[in-house]
């Protein structure tokens, strides 16, 4: 008995109990899901009325129901689901003149199965009603919005219990809610949903980050390039983005004279429309133009941080992890066929080491491979040639590198096949970011070229590559992993030093110049220093100092480190040693 076909026969018994207390909800889908099950509905439900449906659901599964399937004719079925217009929807699509029905128990679902033999195969104790949440219709935000209703399921009830503790766990880490706490970034519909606002702390967090990942480009040979926030459409209809990414694209800026400036005029009006870029690519491409390019000039590496803009569905938009504006830490390597391996591998072992610089295991990254779909050749850009052996070169090279990577044929971009890296966070739950491309589309739109050591033309190959994906993606990422507890030297404020009374806060400034490399706070308001410990606390200060009339005498400071580890009374220059060391 697979597990898929019990969540997915709960997803029934949830329609079928909803059928019961709810007689004129409207039933959309109700698939079988990661970690259980949903079904879309169409009905006025409270969060409340969550419990009365899973006890519903286990007064059926108790009546020992079973799954029959039949197969019946298009018309019978649409005689049967007359009052059920997401089903009579779901008929028309339907290429085959016969559907498949299954009924369990009252109910009755279109559905092709599989499904269990009856509801005594279920244990009631290894399932859960989980939440409600809203879901267009076929994901479309032109049509209906329905309700979801989310279900877990699992092999046991020990096995439903373990995840709901680590659901637990990733409430109390959610990015979003300790943003606010730690105050580091929020979100004003006023300015825009989807664009981050970073406060002092988040931003020097960012700083911190985006200093490493300068240092680190700058010694792994890359050049730094710099380009701007828009482009002229011409570029964009000319790269395909236009065309094939407008969707998701901001609308045009058109800037110029205006009519009322020419009405007195015998004159055209002179405009330019102007996109604001979605990705960094084309003006890469242009900089590499810029100047005739010999073989012994490549490989050429060139990394941004490039912020950019993307119109993202608003019901997609979710806290750092999915925004409108963001931060690609990008890089292109616009290098020779025989360069190519050697660049891969380069960029292989450049975002293993950054996973582990920030606290992650590289032995838990899950690598996927995204080729073409073999039968559809026509929709991507480039040759077979060039498809062959990019395909092949990545598919060897993870290979080499050790990499745990699955094949994902027909996954591949338009423009080129690519590796995904998704890296594990301390609750085990897998995030999307790193991804290294091949494309094939720019260098021909673009009509790339150097010369090679015949002295001909020949087209270079281009590897887009991110390590983070985004900086927002990445943050978000690294709130939840440490729960807001950064490690020393991620931590926007490192030391916070508290002076007990007002008589020892020209004290406590003389430590914080001693300790001026480092990122200090003083706490200097006229609170109890019970109260200042705890806001510390609260705040995740990797190291508390307390100074009063002992620490001022002896020229110490009494330690605390994160954790409520007590360092005792320690002189400025221990301190140092412990922080360095």
């Amino acid at each position: 008995m697979e597990l898929e076909e019990i969540k997915h026969s709960l997803s029934h018994i949830l329609a079928a109990a909803i059928k019961e207390l709810f007689p004129l909800a409207k039933f959309g889908i109700g698939p079988a899901i990661e970690n259980g099950f949903y079904y879309d509905i169409e009905a006025d439900f409270k969060e409340e009325d969550l419990s009365k449906i899973e006890k519903k659901m286990k007064e059926i599964i108790k009546e020992n129901v079973s799954f029959i399937k039949k197969d019946i004719s298009k018309k019978e079925a649409k005689e049967l689901f007359k009052d059920q217009p997401y089903k009579l929807e779901l008929i028309e699509e339907i290429a085959e003149e016969k559907v498949s029905i299954y009924t369990s128990g009252n109910f009755i679902d279109l559905c092709k199965g599989p499904h269990i033999k009856s509801t005594k195969e279920i244990d009631t104790k290894a399932f859960k009603l989980q939440k409600l949440a809203g879901a267009y219709w076929k994901g479309d935000e032109k049509n209906n919005m329905l309700t979801r209703i989310y279900g877990l399921a699992f092999e046991s009830e020990e096995k439903l219990n373990e995840y709901l503790k680590i659901l637990e766990e990733a409430e109390k880490r959610d990015h979003r809610k300790l943003g606010k706490e730690l105050d580091l970034f929020h979100i004003d519909e006023e300015v825009g949903i989807g664009l981050v606002l970073w406060h002092p702390k988040g931003a020097i967090l960012w700083r911190i980050i985006e200093d490493f990942w300068f240092k680190k480009h700058l010694e792994n040979g890359y050049d730094l390039v710099r380009t701007p926030h828009i482009g002229n459409r011409k570029l964009w209809e000319r790269s395909g983005h236009w065309g094939f990414y407008s969707g998701s694209m901001y609308p045009p800026l058109e800037v110029g004279q205006s009519l009322e400036e020419l009405k007195n005029k015998n004159e055209i009006k002179e405009s330019e429309q102007f996109l604001l870029k979605p990705m960094n690519c084309p003006f890469h491409v242009s900089i590499y133009n810029s100047s005739p390019r010999s073989y012994r000039d490549l490989p050429l590496l060139w990394a941004e941080t490039g912020t950019v803009y993307r119109f993202e569905k608003k019901g997609e938009l979710s806290g750092l992890t999915r925004v409108r504006g963001f931060t690609q830490d990008d890089a292109h390597i616009i290098c020779r066929k025989d360069q190519v391996e050697n660049e891969l591998k380069k960029v292989i072992d450049f975002i293993l080491f950054i996973y582990k610089a920030f606290g992650f295991d590289p032995d838990s990254v899950n690598v996927y491979l995204s080729l073409r779909d073999s039968k559809n050749k026509e929709k991507y850009a480039g040759n077979d040639e060039g498809w062959n052996f990019s395909e092949s070169v990545l598919r060897n090279v993870a290979k080499e590198k050790g990499l745990n990577f699955k094949e994902e044929e027909g996954e591949a971009a338009f423009y080129g096949p690519k590796l995904d890296f998704k890296i594990k966070d301390v609750l085990g739950r897998e995030w999307q970011c790193s991804t290294l491309q091949f494309d094939f589309n720019l260098p021909e739109r673009f009509q790339m070229e150097f010369t090679n050591d015949n002295g001909e033309k020949e087209q270079p190959y281009m590897l887009h590559r991110a390590l983070f994906g985004s900086f927002e993606r990445f943050i978000g990422l690294l709130i939840e992993h440490y729960a807001g507890a950064f490690p020393l030297w991620l931590a926007p404020v490192q030391i916070k030093i508290l002076p007990v009374g007002e008589s020892h806060r020209d004290y406590a400034k003389e430590v914080a110049e001693k300790l001026k490399d480092y990122r200090v706070r003083i706490d200097d308001n006229n609170e109890t220093i019970g109260k200042k410990i705890r806001n510390a606390e609260m705040e995740k200060i990797p190291y508390i100092l307390v100074v009063g009339d002992v620490e001022k005498g002896n020229n110490t400071v009494s330690a605390r480190q994160r954790g409520k580890i007590d360092l005792g009374e320690i002189s400025i220059e221990e301190l140092i040693k412990k922080l360095n060391s």
